[in-house]
């Protein structure tokens, strides 16, 4: 079975195209993705079976055999770091909560600058 590289996909669409390791382009149709796969990244290394199509050579049956790198997974910090600013971002909460406790809110520039550090913890933790 050959084997190749996603060049592109477009889910919207439910096709793209795959580059074999010889050079040739194949069509990627979504029913020949595995089960449960409804989109695939250009990189994604495959493994499919080719049968000539209207117009050109199409896939057939592909397998993942490997995912691209992620580039956000690869620079995210480390769990050494992301446990520091977990552990400060708790001590910044909890002064929110006791001041919720007291019945107040915290004024709009301090709301303002806690979404923003939550929304990036969870940004950072999400990858």
């Amino acid at each position: 079975m050959p084997i190749g590289k996603v060049k592109w996909f477009d889910t919207g669409k439910g096709f793209g195209f795959l580059a074999t390791d010889e050079g040739q382009e194949v069509f990627l149709h979504a029913s020949a993705l595995p089960a449960g796969v409804t989109e695939v990244k250009p990189g994604t290394r495959m493994e499919f079976g080719v049968a000539d199509g209207r117009r050109g050579p199409q896939a057939l049956s592909a397998r993942i055999l490997e995912a691209p790198p992620s580039v956000a997974r690869a620079t995210r910090k480390s769990a050494d770091d992301m446990a520091i600013i977990t552990e400060d971002l708790i001590k910044l909460l909890d002064a929110v909560s006791n001041g919720l406790r007291k019945g107040r809110y915290p004024d709009k520039k301090h709301a303002t600058k806690v979404a923003a550090v939550l929304r990036a913890v969870a940004d950072d933790l999400d990858v």
